[in-house]
């Protein structure tokens, strides 16, 4: 498991710029914000899921069982997983498994219902949790995930928790075709499986801003994180 620019192994380019910490629940809006977030600020972006489902998506290519921890541990050490940036200072990372991108491959309902089993193993988040902090290292990024502000970077510029009701999120995952159209049932499963394990859980930091999505547009939440960064980089030294 590695991480490179783009093309190539070279090193990627790093940035004094600020880390911001997107964490949540499934349906939240996270990644929506995200990707926005970045994009207006001019930022990196970086999905921690993606690596996750990947990780999955091999697992489940190679006919691993995944319920036993141990196989899942001995075999995700040998799955070839990159994580790819452009040089400059924006752009999303590409995940590749096998030196390909998966695509709508990552979003199945197979993935849905077997990337939080996958996810709680220690050993696994040991794995994904040292390539996520050698990217988010450079600086310059926007980070989404469940432990980004309590585990990845817990010294991140701006710590966002962002939730919304149940019944939302399980509106938002069921309306989403291309990420495999979750049912209320398989989001429960995964919020239960994600809060609860003993790796990692998905909890907000003890200083994330916790931000309720339920009522909010996309847009008012990136207007706010927009404002929040702004902030975080006046503070910055030069």
């Amino acid at each position: 498991m590695k991480v490179v620019g783009l093309g190539g192994d070279e090193p990627v380019e790093g940035t004094a710029d600020v880390v911001v910490a997107i964490d949540g629940p499934a349906g939240s809006g996270k990644s929506t914000v995200a990707r926005r977030v970045a994009e207006g600020a001019g930022l990196r972006y970086l999905d921690t899921g993606a690596t996750y489902r990947a990780l999955t998506l091999a697992l489940l290519r190679r006919r691993i069982p995944v319920e036993d921890a141990e196989a899942v541990a001995d075999a995700a050490k040998a799955v070839d997983l990159t994580l790819e940036l452009p040089p400059g200072r924006a752009g999303a990372a590409r995940v590749l498994l096998d030196g390909v991108e998966p695509g709508l491959a990552l979003r199945t309902p197979e993935v849905n219902a077997t990337v939080s089993a996958v996810a709680a193993v220690p050993a696994v988040r040991e794995l994904l949790v040292g390539l996520q902090r050698s990217l988010v290292g450079v600086g310059g990024i926007v980070v989404e995930g469940r432990d980004i502000g309590t585990v990845v970077w817990p010294d991140a510029d701006v710590k966002v928790f962002l939730t919304a009701s149940e019944h939302e999120r399980a509106r938002r995952r069921s309306d989403d075709t291309e990420g495999g159209g979750e049912t209320a049932e398989t989001l429960a499963r995964r919020d239960a499986l994600d809060s609860g394990r003993a790796a990692s859980p998905t909890r907000a930091a003890a200083d994330a801003l916790v931000i309720d999505s339920t009522t909010r547009t996309i847009d008012q939440v990136v207007d706010h994180l927009l404002q929040l960064i702004e902030a975080a980089r006046a503070t910055r030294p030069r």
